[in-house]
């Protein structure tokens, strides 16, 4: 039996009702016309690639706002942070790294220096616990751990210090193409 439903591999053309979409279509696609080249005339020259679109052109500001973020993430990438442990059973060795999920994205939470971690602590309502962390260079939070989480992910800095803390998302020049979500199209996951 064919996938059609008869004995003919072909699809049952009359029998298929026309759409009215299909009708609209047709009316405004334009015509194609086509072009013959004489076949006594080679083609020596291949035909011209188009020019790229140019880039559009940023305001100062947010030129200087692009500037300042390629300066901390640099600064960042070459800085030791505190990566405090995630809650759960075992040993330190055994946890992994403090992580909070938002809207689909998950970001390991790292700190500059003590005192962030304790503002932090302070805002959860848990400074007289003890922390246990990591120190991490920037770096290798950004091309082995974020890789590593197998779900989109980025890196937030000092989070509880409203705007004084940065989020490194998960987007190329920050983090590894292949796990960038604004990789190009075909690119693997």
């Amino acid at each position: 039996m064919s996938e059609y439903g008869g004995g003919s591999s072909e699809p049952p053309e009359s029998n298929v009702p026309r759409s009215r979409l299909a009708d609209y279509a047709e009316m405004t696609a334009p015509r194609r016309e086509s072009a013959e080249v004489p076949l006594s005339k080679p083609i020596t020259q291949p035909p011209p690639e188009p020019e790229p679109a140019p880039e559009p052109a940023l305001d100062p500001e947010s030129e200087a706002r692009r500037q300042r973020f390629t300066e901390v993430l640099e600064e960042f990438r070459n800085t030791a942070v505190l990566v405090p442990l995630g809650e759960g059973p075992g040993p330190d060795s055994e946890r992994g790294l403090l992580t909070a999920d938002w809207n689909g994205v998950r970001f390991i939470l790292a700190f500059s220096d003590g005192p962030a971690l304790a503002r932090y602590a302070e805002a959860r309502g848990e400074f007289h616990r003890e922390w246990a962390y990591q120190t991490i260079l920037g770096a290798r939070l950004l091309d082995v751990a974020v890789p590593a989480a197998g779900v989109p992910c980025g890196v937030a800095l000092d989070c509880a210090d409203g705007p004084d803390g940065v989020v490194f998302p998960p987007v190329r020049g920050v983090v590894p193409d292949e796990v960038a979500l604004d990789r190009e199209e075909g690119d693997a996951i």
